[in-house]
């Protein structure tokens, strides 16, 4: 049996439906995953402290009656990031600050932990700190001519590699974490002046799609 065409009015009507739908997806997509980014990094750093003492001091953390610590919610949380600033603050004396230098120098240098511990704490000062990386937003030519891609100026210039007239670029990689190092000619880049580092980074990760502040 042959079906029939909808009459027009109920094609646009579906039709119509369909483009709500999908600014209804694009409206409540980012507020959804940003709201659940959040909760489930509270909940993550909440539980730290009754699974940490309950590991720690068995018995002295009360318990469910499934032998789970009991949760207070925000009293972990707020402990996490309470210790994380009193550190940063104490660590900011000179004693205090020898010591840490000492610490690090030990780690930096034993087998094993040397390369865990320094790959996550230049990944760390990348972003913040005295020592931030990704700080000079550029755009570098690497694939061919006038196709340029946006990142961030990362080593002045790589004498180390004996390159002395090559530049170290970071580009990352669009809705991921992840990105590639290009080493290339100095003349293969164009410095930003006029672009903050956190404009350039959405516009790259976002896939071209955020607005770059003029």
């Amino acid at each position: 049996m042959d079906l029939k065409p909808l009459p027009p009015p109920l094609q646009w009507s579906w039709k119509k439906l369909f483009n709500y739908f999908l600014q209804g997806i694009i409206l409540l997509a980012p507020i959804i995953i940003t709201s659940w980014a959040v909760l489930s990094l509270f909940t993550y750093v909440d539980n730290i402290l009754p699974n940490f003492i309950n590991n720690l001091f068995p018995g002295t953390w009360p318990v469910d009656e499934e032998g789970l610590p009991n949760k207070v919610p925000g009293v972990g949380f707020v402990l996490v990031i309470t210790v994380v600033v009193v550190v940063g603050w104490v660590s900011s004396s000179f004693v205090v600050s020898r010591m840490v230098s000492l610490l690090d120098h030990i780690l930096e240098r034993t087998p094993g932990i040397r390369f865990i511990y320094s790959s996550v704490k230049d990944f760390l000062e990348a972003f913040a700190g005295n020592k931030r990386k990704f700080d000079k937003p550029v755009l570098v030519c690497v694939d061919s001519p006038n196709v340029w891609r946006m990142g961030f100026m990362t080593q002045k210039d790589c004498h180390k590699f004996e390159m002395p007239d090559h530049v170290a670029v970071y580009v990352p990689h669009s809705y991921a974490l992840s990105g590639i190092v290009y080493i290339v000619p100095k003349e293969n880049v164009k410095v930003l002046d006029h672009t903050s580092p956190a404009d350039a980074m959405k516009f790259a990760v976002s896939g071209g799609v955020s607005d770059v502040a003029e």
